[in-house]
């Protein structure tokens, strides 16, 4: 029976101490990739703000992403000051978003002459079906009038892509729910219900709307609008076509947007 009662508690032991080194093994993959994102998000910021920009082509993004990268420091200080618990690690989630963010206006910033993917491809798998199903057919037109051969392929790309983000935040966060959820929701100009009021509606729902993180989404938003009116207000060789590097950089960033929004909304 001593032998018996030995063994057990050897083998709680081990039990405790396995659990003991799983956790710290991941807090190590944890912290190791924090800080890869983090610096990931600085040298992108570095390489934007040591970026000797000859076209204001752009203007309005590198504004955009740089208030994406201060409104990141303003969701680190609500995680270290305590005003935030960030119970489902969306901070890590955000930090790669930022660097996202500002690495697809310095791709497009550089000169350097990238290998394109083919732009009929896509990296979003069920996040527009699981949302609003039509959306999936919607994205399918958008890659399909994006051909570099296309004069108007920003703009038919740009429009669909900015009616697939206004869509997910109207069916998540509908306009009379978000009124009666907060009878005092963040009004646009014309008394409607703001972007940020749908955005902090749908963070609330995972007790994660704190103020930091709804500036965070709707400024990364504002900067993938300000790419869209950005390509909108330019154009690039004959005929108005742009090189398909652009072109394959446009559909990336609004990939990794929507995959980052679906994330927030439903977990």
């Amino acid at each position: 029976m001593i032998r018996q009662a030995q063994q057990k508690q050897q083998q709680a032991i081990r039990k405790v101490n396995s659990a003991i080194d799983q956790y710290n093994r991941d807090v190590r993959a944890h912290n190791s990739r924090v800080r890869a994102n983090r610096a990931r998000l600085q040298s992108e910021l570095r390489r934007l703000n040591s970026s000797p920009t000859v076209t204001v082509r752009y203007t309005t993004s590198t504004s955009v992403a740089r208030t994406v990268g201060r409104r990141f420091t303003g969701i680190e200080s609500a995680v270290e000051n305590g005003r935030w618990a960030d119970p489902d690690n969306l901070l890590d989630l955000a930090e790669a978003e930022a660097a996202d963010s500002v690495a697809s206006l310095n791709r497009l910033l550089s000169a350097d002459d990238e290998a394109a993917a083919q732009l009929q491809a896509t990296t979003l798998t069920n996040e527009l079906w699981d949302i609003i199903p039509e959306l999936q057919d919607r994205w399918s037109g958008a890659l399909f009038a994006l051909n570099p051969s296309n004069p108007d392929a920003a703009r038919h790309f740009c429009t669909s892509a900015r009616e697939m983000l206004t869509a997910i935040l109207d069916a998540e966060a509908p306009d009379a729910i978000v009124i009666a959820a907060e009878p005092n929701y963040i009004k646009t100009p014309n008394g409607g219900v703001s972007r940020r009021a749908k955005i902090r509606y749908c963070l609330d729902r995972s007790g994660n709307a704190v103020t930091e993180m709804v500036e965070f989404v709707d400024a990364d938003i504002d900067g993938v609008i300000a790419l869209f009116d950005d390509f909108n207000n330019g154009t690039h060789g004959a005929a108005g076509r742009f090189p398909m590097t652009e072109l394959v950089v446009l559909k990336e960033r609004v990939e990794k947007a929507v995959k980052f929004i679906h994330r927030l909304v439903r977990g």
